[in-house]
């Protein structure tokens, strides 16, 4: 058996019914150690997704949590808003390949979804072969990465892509 993750999921309204049910799919995944919710909870629960996906990002990025899977309408919102915190790569990905890219080309730690984009089918086995990727740092990619890595902390892109 590979690693086992600590997994913090979030949704806004849109995305509130997928993400309870990829909850549950990640609970009962022998590879996930905990999962965290980080809201929405309810449809009371009226925190929209920026909220949402930066409180997931940052669980991310202190470390509190391997890795989050986050769902809105489209995914997207939930990938910029998660893209803005320090040290966090999301993406929105909808297909079997953008999911294993985006770990294995670009080591993203969330995976945003959207509920009305992919089917609760979908989703579920996305989220399984997103579990079972990691990224390699000896690739060719692990310097793509630390370029953006880099910059993101204030580096120079000029200098980083000579």
């Amino acid at each position: 058996m590979s690693r086992t993750w600590r997994i913090v999921v979030g949704a806004d309204d849109a995305g509130l019914q997928l993400k309870d049910l990829l909850a549950d799919t990640l609970r009962a995944d022998g590879r996930v150690e905990v999962v965290t919710n980080v809201g929405v909870h309810d449809t009371a629960d009226d925190r929209v997704y920026p909220d949402v996906g930066l409180a997931a990002a940052e669980a991310v990025a202190r470390g509190d949590a391997d890795r989050a899977v986050l769902v809105c309408g489209t995914g997207i919102g939930m990938a910029i808003a998660a893209n803005k915190v320090t040290g966090v790569r999301a993406t929105v990905a909808h297909d079997s390949y953008s999911v294993q890219r985006s770990v294995l080309s670009n080591d993203c730690q969330v995976l945003t979804l959207g509920a009305r984009v992919v089917g609760p089918e979908l989703a579920r086995l996305l989220v399984s072969e997103w579990l079972g990727l990691e990224f390699d740092a000896g690739s060719a990619s692990a310097r793509k990465v630390a370029i953006i890595s880099e910059f993101e902390t204030g580096g120079d892109a000029a200098n980083m892509c000579s």
